[in-house]
């Protein structure tokens, strides 16, 4: 089945709630890690080079101030100018060379992570088209826009730079410590000296921030789910006059969201500060043990020069690494909610061992079903009745009766929970959903229309349709006359949901689509509720069209569109109270007799008033 008319709680559980965040942090961490790299695998031969040209020219950096150290000492102090021009040459080469290999490894980097944060957005997308009616249920749609969204951004920076980076940033460190022991291991143990320090006060601050980071998400999923519905339903707020109460409220869900970054802020407000004081604790002790030792003359110019230097460079990867922790626990909170989606499995159909229809040849039979949608809450109970290859049925009752339920399990959008559906013999549950949906078609009450053309519109069921089978389809159900007024006709941009359109236009060209579609089952779910009077008269005739010669299901509470049926089922909460054709129910001055009296009260006699 596809709902030719378009279709548009709880947080997402999977193995990983289960049982790895019942672990450390950490192996979830790398956990996550793991499942990132499947991304940035397709592109291994961007990454090793991206890889080889930072490990090549990750001592370009460090090479600089021993240089400088050569410079001074040995040609400088004596007066050298043929080999200062020489060192000085291959200073500028060293720069050059450094510059160059940081261009080419961001556009490397970059690419890589564009590429792999485009495969994870189609990963996330084909997975939602996957994933049950149930879980629409479960999760409000902000919240998913927060995963494709937000989250993915998250990762760009970390894909694009960050594991790359800190691995340049440590050989750097790695080419810098061997330097310095080289030059001076007295002055560099003074160096090393502040790294217990620095390591302690960057594992307190990761485990902080990791909370606080997954508390900003949390705040901003919440902020856009907020937004998105309301949105969505701003003509229902103002014409309640719920503008300033609607303000209240995301007033303090955005209070939440603010306090969550100021936390985070604080964090990084005394993260950063003590990394710097640290750096420059150990400059000012080198430069004071320094100035100690020429006085003493047990050092020279050119070393004292040197270690200023590193001092800075040995710094300045750590300050990085401080960043990118920013960077990786955000896109880690992130990934952790992008995976959890992904490892949503529940309701998923798996393929294997499914069959597929390719026609409806004899007939649909519910036996015994019983459904609910949560709990014992019973919708349907004990529901029995079969539908012959091109019989027309009706399915009438109140509100909440139960009879879009019974199409949402025909067309497997939601299980059962006991009994039994066949079609042409075959169990529902072993049947695939692609082939079941192919047979069924739905129109429903509620159109739902995509941004983009009424012609993309109309084909939205059958894309290969040609313009001249458009536009007879139109002709037919009685839509082209409006859409050829509109600007640009059938090219018409239609804006979101079909807004700018009347609710009978929106009807019209679903029942367009639904012919162009050509199901070999149709389901008219209140389809003409919506409409006025001179449209439903060309949806009447439409309608015929349609179930000429087509098994045909009819859902509606106006009597008046199923007494052509060639059998009418009258459900009653959630139980089939009546069956038979129009005249055979009001014969039997039931619960139709009832209701039809209810809608054409004029009918009744006397004694019935």
């Amino acid at each position: 089945m596809r709902n030719i008319s378009g279709s548009g709680g709880n947080s997402f559980k999977t193995q990983q709630d289960d049982t790895l965040r019942q672990g450390k942090k950490s192996s979830i961490d790398r956990y996550i890690i793991s499942r990132l790299f499947r991304y940035i695998k397709p592109y291994n031969k961007l990454v090793a080079i991206a890889v080889a040209i930072t490990i090549a020219g990750s001592f370009l950096g460090p090479l600089r101030p021993y240089l400088t150290k050569i410079a001074i000492d040995d040609y400088i102090a004596h007066g050298n100018f043929k080999g200062l021009t020489m060192v000085s040459i291959l200073l500028a080469g060293a720069i050059l060379l450094d510059g160059v290999k940081q261009y080419i490894t961001t556009w490397l980097t970059q690419i890589i992570g564009q590429k792999a944060v485009l495969d994870i957005r189609m990963d996330i997308f084909t997975h939602l088209q996957k994933l049950p009616a149930r879980f629409y249920d479960r999760n409000p749609i902000g919240r998913l826009i927060t995963r494709t969204t937000s989250d993915v951004e998250s990762l760009n920076e970390m894909l694009s730079s960050g594991i790359i980076t800190i691995l340049g940033d440590l050989l750097q460190l790695l080419f810098i410590v061997v330097l310095m022991v080289w030059i001076d291991w007295q002055l560099t143990l003074i160096v090393l000296g502040v790294l217990p320090l620095m390591i302690y006060a960057t594992m307190a601050f990761k485990k902080r921030v990791r909370i606080a980071f997954q508390d900003v998400l949390t705040h901003n999923a919440r902020l856009n789910t907020f937004f998105q519905e309301h949105l969505t339903g701003m003509t229902i707020v103002q014409l309640f006059n719920r503008e300033e109460r609607e303000a209240a409220k995301y007033a303090a869900i955005n209070a939440d969201h603010r306090d969550a970054n100021i936390r985070t802020v604080f964090y990084f407000s005394i993260y950063f500060p003590l990394i710097e004081v640290l750096s420059s604790t150990a400059a000012g002790l080198v430069l004071w043990y320094s100035g100690v030792r020429l006085l003493k003359a047990d050092l020279s110019i050119g070393v004292v020069v040197s270690f200023v230097q590193y001092i800075w460079l040995f710094f300045r990867p750590l300050q990085h690494l401080s960043d990118r922790f920013n960077v990786i626990q955000t896109a880690i909170a992130s990934s952790d909610r992008i995976i959890r989606l992904l490892d949503e499995t529940e309701g998923i159909e798996m393929p294997s061992g499914l069959k597929t229809i390719t026609s409806f040849k004899e007939s649909i039979e519910f036996k015994n079903v019983w459904f609910a949608y949560e709990g014992d809450n019973w919708v349907l109970k004990d529901i029995s009745f079969s539908i012959r290859h091109g019989e027309k049925i009706a399915i009438v009752g109140a509100t909440g009766s139960g009879k879009t339920t019974m199409i949402s399990i025909l067309s497997k959008l939601y299980p059962f929970a006991k009994g039994s559906v066949t079609i042409d013999g075959v169990p529902l549950q072993e049947i695939a959903e692609s082939s079941v949906r192919k047979l069924v078609g739905v129109v429903m009450q509620d159109v739902f229309l995509f941004s983009g053309t009424i012609r993309e519109n109309l084909a939205f069921g059958n894309p290969d349709v040609t313009h001249e089978e458009l536009r007879e389809a139109a002709r037919v159900v009685g839509a082209d006359r409006f859409i050829q007024q509109l600007p640009g006709g059938y090219e018409y941009k239609v804006l979101e949901n079909g807004t700018g359109l009347s609710s009978g236009q929106k009807q019209l060209i679903a029942f367009v689509r639904a012919l162009l579609y050509n199901p070999e089952i149709l389901v008219l779910d209140e389809a003409t509720s919506s409409v006025d009077t001179e449209t439903e008269t060309l949806i009447d005739a439409a309608t015929a069209r349609l179930m000429s010669e087509r098994t045909s299901i009819i859902i509606a509470h106006r009597l008046s569109t199923v007494q052509k049926a060639d059998r009418i089922i009258v459900l009653h909460k959630g139980v089939i109270r009546e069956t038979g054709n129009h005249q055979e129910l009001l014969a039997k001055r039931g619960l139709y007799h009832k209701l039809y009296l209810l809608q054409h009260p004029e009918q009744a006699l006397p004694e019935e008033r």
